[in-house]
């Protein structure tokens, strides 16, 4: 494994770690851990900048599916600043995944993710 596909791997993992923090205080500090200070995260249903704005996002993800955790689905893919990977949203009580996307990130110098461009493949009704 190079030291390229490791920078993306942590920065991939970092990002998870936000997206999966339960606790307020936890889930801010994850959020400053993987994200630059002025990231962005756009989705087709969020488009924000900055670590509260990204940590709105997270939460309100949370609430929406409580008892869910997000999880990778396949392997991270990069080149230069870029990383790309897929992800799904699992019940942890049944195993089920209702949500699943793919993420295309953009890291600075000190792998701090500056931009996530998300997209929804499944989505349920409704939602």
């Amino acid at each position: 494994m190079s030291a390229q596909t490791d920078r993306y791997q942590n920065a991939v993992a970092r990002y998870f770690e936000a997206w999966n923090a339960r606790e307020p205080g936890t889930r801010a500090k994850a959020v400053a851990a993987a994200w630059a200070p002025q990231g962005s995260y756009t989705d087709p249903l969020a488009d924000v900048r900055g670590h509260e704005g990204i940590t709105a996002v997270v939460t309100a993800a949370q609430d929406r599916f409580p008892g869910f955790a997000f999880r990778l689905t396949g392997t991270v893919d990069g080149h230069h600043d870029t990383a790309r990977f897929a992800w799904e949203l699992v019940n942890e009580a049944d195993g089920s995944a209702p949500v699943a996307g793919s993420d295309v990130v953009t890291l600075d110098a000190d792998d701090r993710i500056v931009a996530v461009l998300g997209f929804l493949d499944r989505v349920p009704a409704g939602a």
